[in-house]
Parts: C-alpha cells; structure tokens; sequence
C-alpha cells in the first residue's frame, strides 16, 4: 500500500485554501442584509388581529414588548374562549428567509384547547388582516407550527399546517392539515431559532436551529374554506400563493419571540 506523505509545502498549500474559503464564506456572509423587523422596544409595524375584536384592537394586551422580548401573555385573560390571535406585519413579501428565536413559559391559559399547549407560530404567504372577518380564528396562510415538549413525550417542532390552504409534496397535491417536521424535541423554557425560507409559489424550507425539518412546494389556496375562496375570487380564479403577509401566533400558551429578521431574496 502507497503510504501518501505530507511535505511542509503541501501543508502550506492546504492551509492557504482553508484560510482562502473560510474568508470567502465570511464574505458571503457578511454581504447578506438581514432586516430587523421587530426593534425591541415597541410594537412599531406590527398590528393585531383578535378574533371577535376588530384589526388593531388588543383589549386585553395579549402582544406586548417587555424587556426587549415581543411576548404574547394572558394576565388580562379569565379565560381564553377560542379567541385566537396573531400579529401582522405591515409588509407582504414573496422571496425571503425569516429567522427568530421563540420560546414558551408559564400556564397555559383557562380554556386554552389541549392540542395549543406549548403552542404558537410563523404564518406566512398570509391573507390581508384587513379581509378577515372579526370571528374568523386563523388567518388563510401557510403555518411554520412552532411546539414546546412536555419535558416527557417527543413533540416536534417546525411543523405544516394549512388553514385554508393545501401545498404540493413529491409533485402530489398534500391535503392533511397538519404535518410533522423531523425536528428534535425541545422541552423546558429554553430559546429555540426557528427559520423559514420561502420561494414564492416554488418551494417553502422549515429550517430548526440550522437544520431543514421540512420542505414543500407550490402551496394554493384550498377552495373548500369559505375565506380562500373569496380570496381566489377576487384574484379572478387564481389559486397559486406567491406572496402574502407574515404574522405571530396567541394560541393560549405564553410565548416569547426576539431577534426577529429577515432576508429578502432575489426572485
């Protein structure tokens, strides 16, 4: 067997090359201009909508900044009554990366539903809140399903749900509302960095502390669900999504989101 010899010149060479790529990917790196979209101290170019209140009206201050965290709590809360919530941004986008860091604390609220433990999420390619009806629950969109464990059994996170729409897996359409990622679980209170890629109507990428735990492609509006097909209406029968708003879930579980950005992508 040939035994392969190093020389001090062949080293020098490898060593070259490292430093030469590491330098690059810094580079590349360092050119990506990532956006803040939450500054840490106000609710500045977020807006909610409360399900049986109207588009900008929080009675009970469910979202809130404190700290420098953008939490959703229920001290103002008696009980939850189905009265989901989720808070806009003001900008639709179509081609991006959107990364946070989210994490859950506390009790459940009374009367928070069973499957919303430790429970919250990214909407994305969202309807305009200004279209939702004031007892609608759940925005028409692409859901980034952020869950907490129980500190017992798995629970994955960084999964697909579909209010009001149906996404393509393996060239097929996909009607199951609810799907799992292969994420680890992660239990207790600690922070966790969710991100997602979305390509337009092309490709969606759930990505969990770096990882893809999840992939789909060319998400429609379902015309079953009575608000995307007033959506496809009045798009003059058009069904694909490509773009649409971005939001952050109440469910009834205190969550806390920070670092919200975003990277917006060539088309």
């Amino acid at each position: 067997m040939k035994v392969f010899s190093f020389t001090p010149q062949l080293i020098a060479l490898l060593a070259i090359a490292f430093i030469t790529t590491v330098a690059l990917t810094d580079d590349k790196a360092s050119d990506e201009k990532w956006i803040s979209l939450f500054n840490g101290k106000n609710l500045d170019g977020w807006t909610p909508k409360i399900r049986y209140e109207k588009y900008g009206e929080d009675s009970r201050k469910t979202f809130r900044v404190e700290d420098g965290v953008l939490k959703a709590g229920y001290e103002n809360y008696e009980e939850f009554n189905e009265t989901f919530g989720h808070l806009f941004y003001k900008t639709p986008y179509s081609n991006y990366r959107l990364r946070l860091e989210y994490r859950f604390t506390g009790d459940q609220v009374k009367g928070g539903p069973g499957w919303a433990y430790r429970n919250s999420g990214i909407m994305v390619h969202g309807q305009d809140p200004a279209t939702m009806v004031e007892d609608q629950d759940f925005p028409v969109s692409i859901e980034v399903q952020l869950l907490g464990g129980d500190g017992k059994a798995d629970r994955t996170t960084g999964n697909l749900c579909t209010p009001g729409t149906h996404v393509f897996m393996d060239g097929k359409l996909f009607k199951p509302h609810c799907t799992k990622s292969n994420s680890k679980t992660y239990h207790g209170d600690q922070w966790v960095t969710a991100e997602v890629e979305v390509r337009g109507h092309e490709v969606i990428h759930h990505i969990i502390e770096g990882k893809t735990v999840l992939k789909y492609q060319k998400p429609v509006l379902d015309g079953a669900h009575p608000e995307s097909e007033k959506m496809i209406e009045k798009a003059g029968g058009k069904i694909e999504l490509s773009s649409g708003t971005i939001s952050l879930q109440s469910e009834s579980h205190p969550v806390e989101f920070r670092k919200v950005e975003i990277l917006v992508l060539d088309e």
